[in-house]
């Protein structure tokens, strides 16, 4: 792989950032998430005083899920955005391989999500004079691999998008929420029917989540649920780049400008 052409691809990206729209994007519906979610969750604690920590528990798992959507969002809108603008087969009609293509849009979403995670948390101190990073250093390793995850999710949805192009581009959106039901984002497993707390625990993500308000509760960090979280998401990355990999390589053999 050429670092050259993984940072050309980036700064391609990096353009699109600073357009307006896409700034308000980045930073509209976390403060959204937040005022709703805040104050639902302010009120069923004061309604609930034998909770304690529902509104940091809460509004700490929106901002992990941030990290999540930003990490698919960016794999997928951006190939969408290649789509839109019918510049797929310019991009790699160049020397640039797929896997430089890969590396370039996780590296613009770990720094949207740098600035998603600082602006989330900082509104949250301000709003409610919570402050997620209580959850000291922890913070870190938990949101590194929700990080993964969230490739994974962009890898998944990006393989069937660049197969079937644009028709299926709603997945773009929707992948990500057909997980986060059984991700445990804010309510812990057992609140999931049996049926559903089997699919919870084979991802990633629950162990996060469990892990984070076991911390949050008890001062506690699991090392069992963090490794079993980095395990799950080695795995399930390899196989979704191997899939994106394998559906890009068979759309460019049927020809990639029937996706635009």
């Amino acid at each position: 792989m050429s670092f050259g052409r993984i940072w050309a691809a980036f700064l391609r990206y990096f353009y699109y950032f600073l357009k307006l729209d896409y700034v308000a994007d980045l930073f509209y519906w976390p403060t959204i998430d937040i005022l709703l979610w805040g104050m639902t969750s302010v009120w069923i604690q004061g309604q609930e005083a034998n909770v304690p920590g529902i509104a940091m528990g809460i509004l700490t798992g929106l901002v992990f899920w941030q990290i999540i959507w930003r990490g698919n969002y960016e794999i997928s809108v951006n190939l969408l955005q290649e789509f839109w603008s019918r510049n797929l087969v310019n991009l790699f009609s160049t020397p640039l391989k797929i896997s430089e293509w890969m590396t370039a849009t996780m590296l613009m979403g770990i720094f949207k999500i740098i600035i998603n995670v600082l602006f989330s948390s900082m509104l949250v101190y301000l709003l409610y004079a919570l402050n997620i990073y209580n959850l000291g250093w922890a913070f870190l390793p938990y949101a590194a691999s929700l990080t993964l995850f969230g490739w994974v999710i962009g890898f998944i949805s990006g393989s069937i998008m660049v197969y079937f192009g644009q028709r299926v581009q709603m997945l773009a959106w929707m992948m990500p929420f057909v997980f986060a039901p059984f991700s445990a984002v804010f309510y812990p497993v057992s609140t999931l029917p049996g049926w559903a707390q089997t699919i919870a625990y084979c991802l990633p993500t629950t162990y996060i989540f469990e892990g984070m308000r076991t911390l949050l509760r008890e001062g506690v960090f699991s090392h069992h649920m963090f490794y079993m979280s980095l395990g799950l998401n080695v795995v399930f990355l390899v196989l979704s780049m191997f899939l994106f990999r394998t559906m890009f390589e068979k759309s460019r053999n049927k020809g990639l400008a029937r996706l635009e």
